[in-house]
């Protein structure tokens, strides 16, 4: 059975919802699943897992893969680092410099992939509070 995809309306609603206020966790949990989904879609592979506890997980980047236990490029941060990462509200490195990120083996670096395209434009999420 194939991984059910958050569309693309209902993921930019939820993203937006997100930045704009403080939401409820079924919002925040859409927002991060989606943004994870665009990350996966635009960095396909599976050398490097990014986690956000307790909402979800992908593998992305193209690579040396792994096929048991846990991989050797991990990344792992809580929800309001994910969403402020991938949406341009802080950079990778300010949030790896403060401790938001935990990034583990060669590859675990997401700097080159953040933020994320909205919209498939040339141009990052539109910045909201999240990450300042």
């Amino acid at each position: 059975m194939a991984k059910s995809r958050i569309t693309d309306v209902a993921g930019r609603e939820a993203v937006e919802r997100a930045l704009a206020t403080v939401t409820d966790r079924d919002t925040e949990a859409t927002a991060v699943r989606y943004l994870l989904q665009v990350l996966a879609d635009g960095a396909p592979g599976n050398s490097v897992e990014v986690r956000v506890p307790p909402f979800g997980a992908v593998q992305c980047i193209a690579g040396p893969g792994h096929t048991r236990g846990t991989p050797p490029n991990v990344v792992e941060t809580d929800a309001l680092t994910w969403l402020a990462i991938a949406t341009g509200g802080t950079g990778w490195a300010h949030a790896l410099e403060h401790g938001r990120i935990a990034a583990s083996g060669s590859r675990a670096d997401l700097s080159a992939h953040l933020p994320l395209l909205w919209d498939g434009a040339d141009t990052p999420y539109p910045s909201g509070t999240l990450g300042t």
